[in-house]
């Protein structure tokens, strides 16, 4: 039985009000000309430093079907005015022709560990019938891109938002337009562009403002903006559902015991108790799983698979993956969390460093961006969780970091470094057999260069490994 295409060029075309030069149909979406696979459909987004239009012929190459275009090209495409707005109107299209139950996650912290959590209950529950986001396609391309590429058969379609700037949460909440609709937790990220938490948990709030009617928000009970994201979800919400750790949270973890191999949680629910094994460590995500709890008994889902689902979840990459990197005389743990960092995330997984058995302990940490005019406070407070977790040296990478370097002179031994290279270089001399080595810093840091080094030769000696 042939499978069904995602789009054609014809369904493309009454979408994005375009014309059709050359009939065709494609199985994916991208904008990216790299990412092309055979039978895609390529947009060709006009940007601030290029234009999408130069790579075409490289879609062409690379097996594209068939092209969405503003200005005319060789080969099979759609015409249109715009093709930025043409990729919203096909996002726009997308979500109008299926009947799928919906989940929208955001938060400071956490959304995309949730966002994966949230897609393996449901595919585990429904195997290839769900559907979310990849990576982290959550700005104001990524979300119509991901929703773009849902198959109109889904049945369970998870996308993460974000945003840097109040507003923008509220243009994709209306795009995604969720029957769920989850706020992690709130924290400094960003704080450059706003006045403050409140300003920052007022913004995230906005991706109630989505909601399909009788919908259901999800907000984390032991926040300090919990109110106030309750009043932000009261207008449009059907049901406000709380959840974490707190007597009176809705769904709540009563109990969670780390154990060898993951965290033995008891989720207590309206309705329903679950007992589990929590693969990921930390308390952040014993509060995330609450979450995803939380979302899969909204919509009546099967919460024994989202259990087993949660005990099966590896780290990602760059949020948690665990490397056994190969070393002089032996192997060092190397914990990936390389992608993105905020005061919050930096206190949480540090103390998860403390928590592992280790000869030494080692941080690399990368400064944390767009944290505004209060930037020194919060890396220099870094100083108190590395010496609570016993971290026997620190690798500090960027220029914010010195504030940092200050708290810690004379206390633990550090190094402190310009650039992710001059880090890179400094590493290897650094790490010993038996060593436990965090790497976190803002994406834009480049420590990801780092893992990548380390797993390298983890790769080639077959030693990269997950947490279970």
């Amino acid at each position: 039985m042939s499978r069904q295409p995602l789009w054609t060029a014809f369904d493309i075309a009454a979408a994005t009000d375009g014309e059709v030069f050359g009939g065709f149909s494609a199985g994916g979406v991208a904008f990216d000309s790299r990412e092309v696979g055979p039978g895609d459909l390529f947009i060709a987004m006009k940007g601030e430093t290029t234009d999408g239009h130069r790579f075409v012929g490289n879609a062409f190459a690379a097996g594209a079907a068939g092209a969405l275009v503003s200005e005319a090209v060789e080969g099979p495409h759609v015409l249109v005015a715009d093709t930025a707005a043409a990729l919203d109107a096909l996002a726009k299209a997308s979500r109008a022709r299926t009947d799928a139950r919906i989940f929208g996650v955001t938060g400071s912290v956490g959304k995309t560990g949730t966002k994966e959590a949230l897609f393996a209950a449901f595919d585990r529950a429904a195997p290839g019938q769900a559907h979310r986001s990849l990576k982290s396609y959550n700005n104001h391309v990524g979300v119509p891109l991901s929703l773009a590429r849902m198959p109109a058969s889904t049945r369970y379609g998870i996308f993460e938002m974000g945003m840097s700037a109040a507003g923008e949460l509220a243009q994709l909440t209306r795009l995604v337009r969720p029957h769920v609709a989850i706020v992690t937790a709130i924290a400094p990220a960003h704080s450059a562009f706003f006045a403050g938490e409140q300003a920052i948990a007022d913004a995230k709030g906005e991706i109630f403002q989505g909601l399909e009617p009788g919908g259901t928000a999800i907000v984390p009970f032991d926040s300090p903006h919990r109110d106030r994201l309750m009043a932000a979800a009261r207008p449009y919400a059907g049901r406000i559902w709380t959840f974490g750790r707190g007597e009176g949270a809705d769904v709540r973890a009563r109990e969670a015991v780390r154990g060898a191999h993951g965290t033995t949680v008891t989720a207590i629910l309206p309705d329903a108790e679950l007992t589990f094994t929590l693969a990921p460590p930390g308390d952040h995500w014993v509060s995330n799983a609450m979450a995803v709890l939380a979302a899969v008994h909204a919509v009546d889902g099967d919460l024994a698979a989202a259990g087993l689902a949660l005990a099966d979840m590896a780290g990602l990459a760059g949020r948690g993956r665990r490397v056994a990197a190969p070393v002089r005389g032996g192997e060092a743990l190397v914990i990936d969390e390389s992608y993105n960092a905020n005061p919050a995330s930096m206190a949480a997984t540090i103390a998860l460093l403390g928590e592992e058995p280790a000869e030494r302990r080692i941080a690399v940490l990368g400064e944390m961006r767009e944290l505004g005019e209060k930037s020194p406070l919060y890396h220099a407070a870094l100083a108190r969780p590395l010496m609570r977790a016993g971290v026997d040296f620190a690798l500090l990478v960027g220029g914010e970091m010195t504030a940092l370097a200050n708290e810690l002179e004379g206390r633990i031994d550090f190094a402190h470094v310009p650039d992710a290279a001059a880090a890179l270089e400094r590493l290897d001399d650094v790490i010993e057999p038996g060593d436990a080595v965090l790497i976190k810093g803002s994406n834009a840091i480049g420590l990801a260069r780092l893992v990548e080094h380390l797993g390298s030769g983890a790769a080639a000696a077959g030693n990269i490994a997950c947490s279970t």
